[in-house]
């Protein structure tokens, strides 16, 4: 069984468009029919034709799944491919579609991914109007499971305060903040903007954790808060060089660092 997920998931941040730009896309949405799933299939078919021209073509199951963010996968199970695409792509241009179609097959089969075809998936991708309707569903449907702040050693809407009040003049609204389920080492710390949450991994809820760590996890993601991820064309920033930069004033950095590295 080969399987692979393709997120395409977006952060808030799109291209900007005016007023009479967004209307008007809307309008066209509004009036755009959705594809019945026989012409579905029949782009599946045809891009997998385009890319394997000599070889049988497989029995193809494609659906459309309410998924938490915008999702799609496929899978390749006893010569017949199956196919989960995020309900949000049900009323999409049949040029996108062929795009994500080109994408997965490619995938699914090791093939070159054609250009045309990337790039009009991460224009879609990285459009205001997904980005919106993306960031909406992932904070209905997403269950968020919230510990709270307060930990057995660490408070941290204590560290949130302290560090508010000596770096960013108590200009930050405080999100929701939590410690995390389990202990992660990998992720260690992240900023949920769709649940307006910061979490911090549970591993650092001990006495053997120096304060400055802690300390400058949840400063890194407060400077998300402060600098937002931008979108320039097709590629996200997440950390630009204000970011950096205010990321370098971090008096204890270089010690937080090594610290997080022996974890």
């Amino acid at each position: 069984m080969q399987a692979f997920p393709e997120s395409l998931f977006a952060e808030s941040d799109g291209f900007a468009q005016s007023s009479n730009q967004r209307s008007t896309r809307r309008s066209t949405r509004a009036q755009r029919p959705r594809l019945a799933p026989d012409d579905v299939t029949r782009i599946f078919a045809e891009e997998y034709r385009n890319l394997r021209p000599r070889a049988p073509m497989p029995e193809m199951e494609i659906r459309f799944r309410a998924f938490v963010s915008l999702n799609t996968t496929i899978r390749l199970r006893e010569a017949k491919i199956y196919v989960s695409l995020s309900d949000l792509l049900e009323g999409a241009q049949e040029s996108v579609l062929r795009a994500i179609a080109h994408i997965l097959l490619a995938k699914l089969y090791r093939k070159p991914i054609d250009k045309t075809h990337n790039l009009r998936y991460k224009r879609f991708q990285y459009s205001d109007a997904v980005a919106r309707q993306t960031e909406h569903i992932r904070s209905t449907r997403g269950a968020k499971r919230w510990l709270g702040p307060e930990g057995r050693y660490y408070n941290l809407d204590e560290v949130f305060d302290s560090l508010n009040e000596r770096f960013f003049h108590n200009l930050l609204g405080r999100p929701s903040l939590t410690w995390s389920e389990h202990y992660a080492k990998r992720l260690l710390g992240h900023y949920d903007a769709a649940h307006n949450t910061i979490v911090i991994s549970k591993v650092f809820d001990r006495p053997s954790s120096p304060r400055y760590a802690i300390e400058y996890l949840l400063y890194h993601e407060m400077l998300h808060l402060k600098h937002p991820v931008k979108v320039h064309g097709t590629r996200r920033c997440v950390h630009g060089a204000d970011f950096r930069a205010d990321e370098k004033l971090f008096p204890q950095l270089a010690a937080a660092t090594a610290f997080l590295k022996r974890l």
